[in-house]
């Protein structure tokens, strides 16, 4: 440092002085490094939907890595899914953590049913109105696979007319169109087929119907 006698007089200052008067550093690192915090080590650790440890409680919070897309791929992210379900020590509980209303349902091998050429609703709405013209006139005429596919909602009535409670009348009140016809066979049904334990319709081939040459049938009660 340079500086004169008289204070009006500017001073000169060298970076080497000012170096000097400084105190002592310790040296720095030469890079910074940032640690990545680690999760908790007793949190549950699963893969997918199948927990490593399959009994472990609910209580604990529960964790998933879900893929989410970005701008030029994926990524995964860390979710935070709250408990809450009771504490179990089953070991099917552990795989309905996530519900999004889907269900997971066996094969259909042998639920095969009578199509009938129609959409469910109307093929329920068909076989009723057969049944409830069947038990109204005794005998119709209709295709030989309509036969077929009613029999056993008839069986199902006259069985439930056999029963004869008041929970059987009202099942029977919701499958029939016309009431009456419900309190008619209730009040014949027991004296008509109490010895009879089933088989209570007839069907019998016909010639086929013109116009298609479908295969036709008359269906009756015995």
């Amino acid at each position: 440092m340079a500086c004169g006698s008289n204070p009006s007089l500017s001073c000169t200052w060298s970076m080497a002085t000012l170096r000097s008067a400084l105190p002592s550093l310790p040296c720095a690192p030469s890079r910074v490094t940032f640690a990545r915090p680690k999760l908790n080590p007793t949190l549950p650790s699963f893969t997918g939907l199948a927990p490593l440890s399959p009994l472990l409680s609910l209580s604990s919070p529960v964790f998933f890595l879900l893929p989410f897309p970005v701008p030029g791929g994926t990524k995964k992210i860390l979710v935070h899914l709250p408990c809450l379900v009771a504490e179990s020590t089953s070991f099917e509980h552990n795989f309905t953590i996530i519900d999004n209303g889907g269900r997971i349902l066996a094969m259909r091998h042998g639920k095969r049913v009578p199509k009938l050429n129609r959409p469910p609703d109307q093929r329920r709405a068909l076989l009723r109105g057969l049944t409830t013209q069947l038990l109204k006139y005794g005998r119709i005429k209709t295709t030989r696979a309509r036969a077929s596919a009613m029999r056993k909602y008839v069986d199902k009535m006259i069985t439930l007319a056999k029963d004869g409670s008041l929970h059987k009348r009202r099942q029977a009140l919701g499958f029939i169109y016309e009431k009456q016809i419900v309190h008619a066979l209730f009040a014949e049904v027991p004296d008509r087929y109490g010895d009879r334990d089933g088989g209570y319709t007839r069907i019998i081939r016909t010639l086929p119907r013109r116009g298609d040459n479908a295969p036709m049938a008359y269906i009756e009660l015995v």
